[in-house]
């Protein structure tokens, strides 16, 4: 009993260790967990272009030279729609100023503050000019710090993974070592292979609700498909939050009821075949996780590293899991982060016309 005690009391003061690193740290590890996350979803191109008898070193230019590509590509479609959005400013503004009027009324009614107190108090809760202006720019200058980082990080994390592995391999034992490296090539494979998936799935949610979306006449329905494939990073939630903001667009813009009601049918209709289509084929069952543990990393995610720690929470959770499932020892720890595994499970109508085609072919 004494042994255990001691154990459960070592194991508890690592995981405050390491959170407390992690959070201390933030600003070493958030760059390279985003240069580590690109630098494995890009690794299968950097390793085609050398099959092809690329340099190494001109591959990884090539690598980085297309994420610039596809992230300007990204920012400039954001940025014209945004500014069709802005063109709008005058509808937004009167639609904001009803429901501004509405809220001060029902405050008044409720509470007895008059407007002119309500605007009292919001005006002394403001901050100034000049503290806005400098965390602004202290902000931007620590975005542009952290995106440095975090292609250097890609650089030199693609050129020198070689000389990564075979440290990894001399921590081991000899006798260890190919167990080792099977595990290395195993997680990486697997890694690689849910980031790709992640990444054809939001592909295809954008096609999606960009379809659905403009069928049902949903102003600028290409910026909301893209916006609603990418918040795919943060399953269950991310996906509620783009759709609520397309509703909320759609009813400031003068959408009627049937209008956002057609806008929750085909989220729900997008949820259904990425549920029951996308993910069995594309990313299938060995890197998914829980809901429960969804919700924990999101929250613990947000409590040390904002927003980048939302984001990164799904892709390095899942990671983690494909090193537990890899490794005997952590093992149990995979299976609690993953999803229940049914001893019967039931085979659904799709799952029977794959079954019947394969045996056709």
């Amino acid at each position: 009993m004494t042994i255990t005690s001691n154990s459960v009391l070592k194991k508890t003061l690592l995981l405050i260790l390491f959170i407390g690193g992690i959070y201390y740290g933030k600003v070493f590890f958030m760059p390279l967990c985003f240069g580590g996350i690109l630098a494995t979803l890009f690794l299968p191109f950097c390793q085609w272009l050398e099959r092809k008898g690329i340099h190494k070193a001109i591959a990884v230019i090539i690598c980085l030279l297309s994420i610039i590509v596809v992230i300007g590509s990204f920012v400039s479609l954001f940025g014209w729609k945004i500014s069709e959005l802005v063109s709008q400013a005058q509808q937004f503004k009167e639609k904001s100023i009803l429901v501004i009027n509405t809220i001060q009324e029902y405050i008044f009614s409720q509470f007895g503050l008059t407007k002119a107190d309500q605007m009292v108090l919001l005006k002394q809760e403001q901050p100034s000019y000049g503290n806005l202006i400098q965390s602004m720019a202290s902000g931007v200058s620590a975005l542009l710090a952290n995106l440095v980082l975090v292609n250097l990080y890609f650089i030199f994390l693609l050129y020198y993974r070689g000389h990564i592995k075979q440290f990894m391999l001399l921590l081991s034992p000899e006798s260890h070592r190919p167990e080792m490296e099977n595990i290395i090539q195993n997680t990486t494979k697997v890694s690689q292979q849910y980031l790709v998936g992640l990444s054809k799935i939001i592909i295809c949610l954008w096609f999606m609700y960009g379809i659905g979306f403009s069928l049902i006449g949903v102003k600028n329905a290409i910026f909301f498909a893209i916006l609603c494939g990418f918040l795919e990073v943060i399953p269950y939630l991310g996906n509620i939050f783009g759709t609520f903001i397309t509703i909320f667009v759609a009813a400031i813009q003068g959408g009627d009821i049937s209008l956002l009601v057609e806008i929750a049918i085909v989220y729900g209709t997008v949820q259904t075949i990425q549920g029951w289509l996308l993910e069995p084929l594309i990313l299938g069952p060995q890197v998914k996780i829980n809901p429960l543990f969804t919700i924990i990393v999101l929250i613990l995610g947000q409590l040390l590293w904002g927003i980048p720690g939302v984001i990164l929470a799904i892709p390095l959770t899942a990671m983690f899991k494909i090193v537990c499932d890899h490794v005997e020892s952590l093992k149990p720890y995979g299976f609690l982060i993953g999803e229940i595994v049914e001893q019967n499970p039931k085979i659904s109508p799709f799952q029977r016309i794959l079954k019947r085609l394969r045996i056709k072919k």
